[in-house]
C-alpha cells in the first residue's frame, strides 16, 4: 500500500499540496485494516513525502522553493559593502529585497567551549559574543544560526548591539566597518536529524533533515567569525564550484 501511494505521489497522481484520500476510503480500496493505513502514512512521513494536519488530512507535501547555496555568495556582500546596496548574502540567496528581511536575534557574553575555542584558535574559556538568529523572508523562518565574534574584537562598538540587526551587508560590512576585510571562508556542510527546538523553529514537517554547515571567516590568516548555520534540507541546493586551475 505504501509502495503504490508512494508511486502516486511520485508520478504526480497525487499533485503536491493535494490531499490523500481519507482512511476509511484508503482502507476500502486496499482492503486492509485501518492499523495498516496509519502505518503506510506514518512510513509517507517519515520520508518527507506526506504531511497530516489536524482538521484537515493528509496531503502531499508541497512544493518550496529552493534556496541556491553557492561559494560566489559571499562576493555579493563584498558588492554590497562597496555600492551600499541593502542586502546580504542572505537575502541574496533568497533573491528578496530588504523588506521582505527580517531576524529574530538573541546577543550573549559567554565563555568559549572547547569546539569553539579550537574553531577559532583560541584558549578554551576566551570569552565570545554570541550571537544567535532567526532569518526569515516574508516572516516565514528559512534560516537558523549562531555567529560567534571574539568579544574582545567587538565589546563596545555598534557590532555588539543586537539594535542595529539585521545589518546591511552582514558579518562582511561589520568586520570592514572594524577594520578587517574578508579573504577567505571555509564552510562544511553534513546533513542530519533536526532537533525538536530545530523543528519548532523552523516549522519543519517530518522527515526533511537539516544541513548544518561550520563556517569560518579569515582575515588572513586569523579567523575572525565562527558560525554554525541550519537550513531545511528540502529548501537548499548546494552549488560549489572548485577551480583546479
Amino acid at each position: 500500500m505504501a509502495d503504490e501511494l508512494r508511486r502516486r505521489i511520485e508520478a504526480g497522481a497525487v499533485p503536491a499540496g493535494s490531499l490523500l484520500p481519507s482512511e476509511s476510503a484508503l482502507m476500502a480500496e486496499f482492503s486492509v485494516a485501518r492499523g495498516t493505513v496509519r502505518d503506510a502514512l506514518a512510513l509517507l512521513r517519515s520520508e518527507g513525502l506526506v504531511m497530516t494536519e489536524v482538521g484537515r488530512g493528509t496531503y502531499a507535501r508541497p512544493i518550496v522553493p529552493v534556496r541556491r547555496l553557492a561559494s560566489e555568495r559571499y562576493r555579493k556582500e563584498l558588492e554590497q559593502v562597496r555600492s551600499g546596496e541593502l542586502g546580504t548574502s542572505f537575502t541574496a540567496d533568497q533573491q528578496v529585497g530588504w523588506s521582505a528581511y527580517s531576524l529574530d536575534r538573541d546577543f550573549r557574553e559567554v565563555p568559549a567551549s572547547e569546539a569553539v575555542a579550537e574553531l577559532f584558535g583560541v584558549e578554551p574559556g576566551t570569552m565570545i559574543l554570541e550571537r544567535h538568529f532567526l532569518f526569515r523572508t516574508h516572516g516565514v523562518p528559512q534560516q537558523m544560526s549562531v555567529s560567534r565574534l571574539l568579544l574582545e574584537m567587538v565589546s563596545g562598538t555598534p557590532v555588539a548591539d543586537p539594535e542595529n540587526e539585521p545589518w546591511p551587508g552582514g558579518n562582511t560590512s561589520q568586520l570592514y566597518s572594524l577594520g578587517h576585510t574578508i579573504t577567505s571562508i571555509r564552510e562544511r556542510p553534513r546533513w542530519r536529524i533536526p532537533t525538536a527546538a530545530e523543528i519548532e523553529a523552523l516549522r519543519i514537517p517530518g522527515g526533511v533533515p537539516v544541513v548544518a554547515i561550520t563556517r569560518q571567516t579569515y582575515v588572513g590568516d586569523w579567523v575572525a567569525e565562527v558560525a554554525h548555520i541550519v537550513m531545511r534540507a528540502d529548501r537548499v541546493e548546494l552549488d560549489y564550484l572548485l577551480d583546479l586551475t
